[in-house]
């Protein structure tokens, strides 16, 4: 069983000035390594889910450490206390993102995000947001109606919302849209009306994707992977039926 001082040492070996400084432009603050993210899975890999030692890393206040946590975290084992913890400690969206995706697995998933969307503070709300785009598609945690409740929130507040949570926003009506066609009428509604939403990512590369465009090359890409499933499936039949 690794110990957090075997793991700590694994990142730093695996860290690099270049990734610090390309890190620091997403906002990722000291003390940091600089690990690869596929360091970052070839280091994670063999500790499997581990939440104990999640616990022990994210504790140590690295930005590595705290992203391999989320990675290892069993979030079936994410208590609502643990939870609000460790947002408290979120100063960057890549964290922030990290811990929407876990927690979006979480039993209290919905309760969470509940908690947290309408905050004013800009990384709780971004991780709200950021759970609602994890589950918009499944039924079992909201229905069609609230989320065009959700849609017409987005539509009212999104312009005045802190920047990271307008991201988080707009890839919230993504998700919606692709839930059902009904649903993406009207998230392409509000898309017409807001217009491109605007997100300052400072020195980075990175975009906020247009909606109806995203939604389209999805759509497009799902038919093209369940064609390729159909005719695998159709393949494997026949040569069955043929031996």
């Amino acid at each position: 069983m690794s110990t957090l001082q075997d793991v700590m040492t694994q990142l730093r070996r695996a860290g690099t000035a270049q990734n610090r400084k390309v890190y620091a432009r997403h906002g990722a603050a000291e003390p940091m390594f600089g690990v690869s993210y596929k360091d970052l899975g070839r280091i994670a890999k063999p500790l499997k889910t581990d939440h104990a030692l999640a616990a022990e890393l994210w504790a140590s206040g690295n930005h590595d450490a705290r992203v391999l946590a989320l990675r290892i975290a069993d979030a079936s084992a994410m208590t609502k206390t643990r939870a609000r913890r460790w947002l408290r400690d979120v100063d960057n969206y890549i964290l922030a993102e990290a811990l929407g995706g876990k927690l979006s697995e979480a039993p209290h998933a919905r309760e969470l995000s509940d908690e947290w969307r309408d905050s004013p503070t800009e990384w709780p709300a971004s991780v709200g947001w950021f759970i609602v785009a994890c589950t918009a598609e499944q039924a079992d945690v909201w229905s069609a109606s609230e989320l065009r409740g959700l849609v017409a929130q987005i539509d009212t507040e999104i312009a005045e919302r802190p920047n990271r949570v307008r991201h988080e926003m707009n890839g919230v009506l993504i998700a919606i849209g692709l839930r059902d066609e009904s649903l993406r009428r009207s998230v392409l509604k509000v898309d017409a009306r807001i217009g491109p939403v605007q997100v300052d990512h400072g020195e980075t590369g990175c975009k906020t994707p247009a909606i109806a465009p995203y939604i389209d090359r999805t759509l497009i890409h799902r038919e093209q992977m369940a064609a390729r499933r159909a005719a695998k499936a159709a393949a494997k039949a026949a040569a069955k039926s043929g031996a």
